[in-house]
């Protein structure tokens, strides 16, 4: 149970403005003290958010009243402040820090991105207990690595209500990143509304906060354009799919009559958090995506963006206007204005609002807000979809909610660049597994559930002719059908190059996953592997709208066993992504490399990786790190709702 007790019901238009003219800062009070609410005052710092530095830290977790958008609420927070304090650590030393639980229900803290042991990782029910309420947990491991992360709550809905702050990770070595000022700019979404009542929303119906339906006035305009048979035929498709085209995200913002107010540090657009430089001067721009729920596309109008890091490791610096950020993703460039002003603005995927910042030199000054890009809608084809043979919808009756009985999506074998074919281990076990460990995460695991442990491997695994781990498997281990998986992309691309959906062809140069390289020199945070994979793990990620489950390989974490990644083997991973949203998949305790290039010297390191709808997509792990490590969908209530499992490293 969450410890927010949030009043229930949508924000109002009315509000979102009160929101937007809130004033100066998020107001931050004592919930017992609410007719003596005061605004909150960060310590000043080179970052501009309450800051802690050093190897030694108190925190607290506990509920504290704030107020976003003109009401007050309570929200979960960390030394009571909004975002919790950046938290500025050192490569090579060890950090300890104790974390004391004063909310009435347990908490927790998952370092995101962090190379912990997994006792530390702060996953409840699966790597550590949790914090009991009234108890201090005291985390203390190594810092093995440099750059821009962030911290967050494992524990429920914690994460949506306040639970998150900024780490940033100074190399022990010298930066080979030069900047004269370093800002983080954390970006979020904050509801007024109980998560607990966005979750029966969102069950109760899948288009409850898409305020962006297509009307007739589209059909008649589309059919204009494209003509009246085959407009006609695109809306049977997705009547048939029961699908929007303009169902981009399941929470929208309060601009357009949803429920989100978008924040960069705290603070609301009105609110205007300004960074502060001087003409001839390099600025870091940490950007940290710390949403719930929320995409952004990110731009600074006027000044162009040089991305310098991803999730914290380095990369080759590539010049850009724009760039996306999912859930959980971070981003470092360094930008030179010349100007008095500029707005930072980050709009929302489904473009139903914006969050907005300045940079200047000095404080009160102001820059033109651009005006959000318009609404775009999915096609088939971004569906992986085929118009001429309705793609993924041959064999499937539609007539019952997902049904997937005729449905035979198979693949056994993938062809990777230079014509290497991999087949063999895809180790997403079957529907009848023992399930996972999630006692004290209630993501999903209501009611005290908890499964039986999960055999651990066998110490030497048998192998085929090829060398390939060969774990027995279960009929149909690549895809479990039934009413979880409404929709199988039948010809799923590969699209790197790509920026995504709304963004396609806007004449800006924005930055897609194609354009990241690691970074050959500086600090580096895991060596160099050129090893061939030696085993194989295919992931479709599936779902159901209307029922709102979500899952891998059709399975929710109640019904799936954990992948399995031999230790010390190089392990290839497909994901395949089987609905119509983005989707970013995290993996702890370990590093992924993305294939986007031949060469693995080349090939980015990231904790978080984003799925475009329809796209397939590759990347690389060393599983050299020991433990039971949560792999799951970064979007908090599609991992309530089942896009959760474990990877077990043995």
């Amino acid at each position: 149970m969450s410890s927010m007790t949030h009043g229930v019901g949508g924000i109002s238009r009315r509000r979102f403005v009160q929101g937007l003219a809130a004033g100066a800062a998020v107001t931050v009070f004592s919930p017992t003290m609410l007719p003596l609410a005061r605004a909150a005052v960060p310590r000043p710092g080179s970052y501009g958010l309450p800051e802690l530095s050093g190897t030694e830290f108190d925190l607290a977790i506990e509920p504290t009243a704030v107020n976003v958008t003109g009401t007050p609420r309570l929200a979960t927070l960390v030394n009571g402040t909004l975002p919790g304090p950046l938290l500025r650590w050192r490569e090579g030393d060890t950090v300890t820090m104790r974390v004391t639980n004063r909310l009435n229900t347990p908490s927790s803290i998952h370092w995101h991105g962090m190379l912990v042991p997994p006792e530390m990782d702060g996953v409840p029910g699966l790597s550590f207990n949790g914090i009991a309420p009234g108890e201090t947990f005291t985390y203390r491991f190594p810092v093995r690595q440099s750059g821009t992360y962030w911290y967050h709550s494992h524990s429920g809905f914690q994460e949506q209500t306040g639970l998150f702050g900024a780490l940033v990770i100074e190399p022990r070595e010298a930066d080979p990143v030069a900047a004269d000022r370093d800002y983080v700019v954390m970006l979020n979404d904050w509801t007024d509304e109980d998560p607990h009542a966005i979750v029966r929303h969102l069950k109760t119906g899948d288009g409850y906060y898409n305020y962006q339906k297509r009307t007739l006035a589209d059909f008649f305009r589309d059919s204009s354009k494209n003509g009246f048979a085959a407009t006609l035929k695109e809306r049977w498709a997705w009547g048939m799919m029961r699908m929007d085209p303009r169902d981009i995200v399941d929470v929208s913002g309060a601009q357009l009559g949803g429920t989100y107010t978008y924040l960069i540090n705290g603070q609301p657009p009105a609110a205007n958090w300004t960074g502060l430089f001087q003409r001839g001067e390099k600025v870091r721009l940490r950007f940290i995506n710390g949403s719930a729920m929320s995409y952004f596309d990110v731009r600074i109008p006027g000044l162009k963006m040089t991305v310098v890091a991803a999730d914290g490791s380095n990369v080759e610096p590539v010049s850009v206007d724009e760039f996306r950020i999912g859930v959980a993703e971070t981003y470092d460039v360094l930008v030179e204005p010349q100007d008095d002003a500029y707005t930072i603005f980050a709009q929302s995927l489904d473009r139903s609002g914006y969050a907005r910042a300045t940079l200047a030199v000095r404080e009160g000054l102001t820059a033109p807000v651009p005006p959000m890009d318009p609404i775009f809608s999915r096609t088939m084809t971004d569906m992986g979809m085929s118009m001429s043979g309705m793609g993924a919808m041959h064999g499937m009756d539609m007539s019952s909610a997902g049904g997937m009985d005729g449905m035979a999506h198979q693949p056994s074998a993938m062809t990777m660049g230079g014509g290497h074919q991999m087949s063999g281990m895809h180790d997403m076990h079957g529907a009848a597994a023992s399930g996972m460990a999630m006692g004290g995460m209630h993501h999903g695991g209501h009611h005290g559930w908890m499964p039986p442990p999960t055999p651990p491997l066998p110490a030497t695994a048998p192998t085929n002719a090829s060398g390939i781990v060969a774990y027995p498997q279960p009929k149909d281990v690549h895809l479990q059908r039934g009413p979880a998986v409404v929709n199988i992309a039948a010809s799923p691309t590969t699209r790197l190059d790509k920026p995504g959906d709304g963004l396609n062809g806007n004449g800006r140069r924005v930055l897609t996953y194609a354009d990241l390289v690691r970074l050959d020199r500086g600090p580096q945070n895991i060596a160099f592997d050129a090893r061939d994979p030696q085993a194989e793990v295919l992931l479709h990620l599936t779902g159901n709208m209307d029922r709102y489950i979500f899952g891998f390989n059709g399975q929710t974490y109640e019904q799936a066993r954990p992948v399995r990644l031999p230790y010390g083997q190089r392990i290839l991973v497909t994901l395949i992504n089987d609905t119509m949203m983005e989707h970013p998949i995290h993996l702890h305790g370990m590093f992924t490399e993305l294939h986007n290039s031949a060469d693995h010297r080349r090939r980015p390191l990231k904790h978080t990786v984003s799925v475009k709808p329809g796209e397939k997509l590759h990347y690389w792990v060393t599983a050299d790190e020991r433990g039971r490590w949560a792999y799951h969908c970064h979007l908090l209530y599609h991992m309530e709702a089942g896009m959760f499992t474990s990877a077990e490293v043995a």
